[in-house]
């Protein structure tokens, strides 16, 4: 049992020896500037799949030399999954501990969307806290604010907001880059935002209708820099379409190309910050990279043969990179973990004309699996995973092991030391050796997979089964298999990896027994 004034060693070494129970005995709050804590930095990618960084072993794709330096440093994960294949749902379930299809109104969320992740969630930041982290929240957020869609006060406080959710510090995007408003909130309020000396830049917002005298994408197209291939056609900002309705900020309007420099320096700032105190911190870093519109800076626009999206994938390596500097320099890599990985998985042509599909050649952002963003097929949501912590974590590992995202909650919280309430963390284990590249049983890792797209799916011991479902079999938007059946689909991961020989006739009894599995999932929580 671990108690309050163990070592990080004892603590990781019992935590080890528990993995799949949930954590530890109760401690009381840690106090600021404890040792032995280690700082944790969560770098999470946006639409970046398997197959899109250098290391997961493609030979085609753009390199990636801060990425891979990290793999090169820590324990990189080939059985690694989000929760679900698109934004909203895979955030809310690293956030709460809970898969999102429980709840309603956790789709993908408009850029006026109430909060989901509300005041009333048990978070993961909120149990940072609790054990004396010092909590921050920068970049893309997607998982709403305020207490009601569409009534936010974009010219005063945005409230509630990440501060009610246990992150003492945040900078974010409201949702994404392709959707208003196209502005950065820091602490609750939009950053560049001059009401006093310019009160005509008054923002206002609406996802039903164009406000009059504004141009949009689909009336104006002649304004737009980057055409849409579809959607993305109504308020033109930075000479971009983007869905939804906007009009003022003045100068408070983000400059596409600069976003990653932005949000990359603030993350930066509050590490420097942090690290001068002396206070263990949590950090949530959520880069727009490489999600639409694809607008690299100037430093990498054509640099990878690519297009944009190549050229995007340069710009997450360099924020990347960034990160890794600055634990360097302030001598603090040694004692932060860092957890690198994505949201859901890839998609080429998401909406805007920037040559993606064009130039993409032999790179296969999806690697060597089936479908991708949107999709149950398991390229939807295997995605690349790094772990590095030196001198607690092997340097070069690849592991095998199943593993889900849904369970860094219960994982940070038995390595720091707290005990989950009831009800915390519904669906997420204790899974830290496992995260830490050190179960016992390499390959093992997690009992079972569950994933969210449209239908649901579990995966036990390379046993995959796919719920039937009703809804399209394609986008052909996005030229993306989603896996939808009427059928019950079976697919046996080992040998066929890419999903192409439905054995659901052939083992009827491993259907029942599977469908079994996972009705009992819906039923009660995972976490046991």
């Amino acid at each position: 049992m671990i108690q309050p004034k163990l070592n990080l060693a004892l603590l990781s070494a019992l935590a080890l020896g528990s993995a799949g129970a949930q954590a530890a005995t109760p401690v009381q709050k840690a106090k600021k500037g404890d040792p032995r804590k280690p700082n944790v930095v969560v770098i999470l990618a946006d639409d970046l799949g398997f197959g899109d960084i250098a290391c997961n072993g493609s030979e085609h794709t753009v390199a990636t030399p801060n990425v891979d330096r990290l793999a090169a440093e820590g324990v990189r994960f080939e059985d690694a999954h989000a929760t679900a294949a698109t934004s909203t749902p895979a955030r809310y379930s690293i956030l709460t501990g809970e898969y999102a299809w429980r709840r309603p109104g956790t789709g993908i969320a408009p850029g006026d969307a109430a909060m989901i992740v509300t005041p009333q969630h048990r978070t993961l930041p909120g149990m940072m806290q609790r054990a004396g982290y010092t909590t921050a929240a920068v970049g893309k957020w997607h998982l709403g604010l305020g207490d009601k869609a569409g009534a936010q006060d974009w010219n005063g406080v945005v409230t509630p907001g990440l501060e009610d959710i246990g992150f003492d510090y945040s900078y974010i995007m409201a949702a994404t880059a392709d959707r208003v408003p196209c502005v950065y909130i820091e602490n609750g309020r939009v950053v560049g935002l001059d009401l006093e000396n310019h009160p005509e830049d008054s923002i206002r917002v609406s996802y039903n209708r164009p406000f009059p005298g504004e141009p949009t994408g689909r009336k104006n197209p002649e304004l737009l820099k980057l055409q849409a291939s579809h959607g993305h056609d109504m308020a033109i900002v930075n000479g971009i379409g983007r869905i939804g309705y906007m009009t003022g900020g003045g100068k408070a309007l983000w400059v596409d190309e600069n976003i990653a420099d932005t949000i990359t320096e603030r993350a930066v700032r509050f590490i420097e910050r942090e690290a001068a105190t002396e206070n263990p911190f949590f950090l949530y870093f959520c880069t727009n990279d490489v999600h639409v519109p694809r607008a690299p800076h100037e430093r990498f626009a054509g640099r990878s043969g690519m297009g944009a999206r190549g050229d995007a994938i340069l710009q997450f390596d360099w924020s990347v990179g960034r990160i890794l500097g600055v634990l360097d320099s302030l001598g603090i890599a040694d004692n932060t973990l860092v957890i690198l990985s994505s949201d859901n998985g890839p998609v080429v042509d998401d909406g805007y004309r920037d040559r993606a599909v064009e130039l993409l050649g032999e790179h296969r952002p999806w690697g060597r699996f089936r479908g991708g963003k949107y999709s149950i097929f398991e390229a939807g949501t295997r995605i690349p995973a790094i772990v590095r912590w030196p001198k607690h974590v092997p340097a070069g590992r690849v592991s095998h092991a199943a593993a889900s995202q849904v369970d860094w909650f219960a994982s940070l919280a038995a390595l720091v030391g707290q005990e989950l309430a009831e009800g915390e963390a519904p669906d997420s284990r204790n899974h830290l050796a496992t995260w830490l590249g050190k179960e016992r049983k390499q390959g093992k890792g997690r009992e079972y997979i569950v994933e969210n797209a449209g239908t649901l799916s579990i995966t036990v011991d390379g046993w995959k089964y796919i719920a039937p479902s009703g809804g399209a079999a394609k986008d052909h938007n996005v030229n993306i298999e989603l896996g939808n059946s009427k059928e019950p689909q079976l697919y046996y991961l080992i040998e066929d990896i890419g999903e192409r020989n439905n054995l659901a006739a052939q083992y009827p009894e491993r259907v029942a027994e599977l469908a079994a599995r996972l009705e009992e999932v819906r039923r009660t929580p995972d976490r046991r």
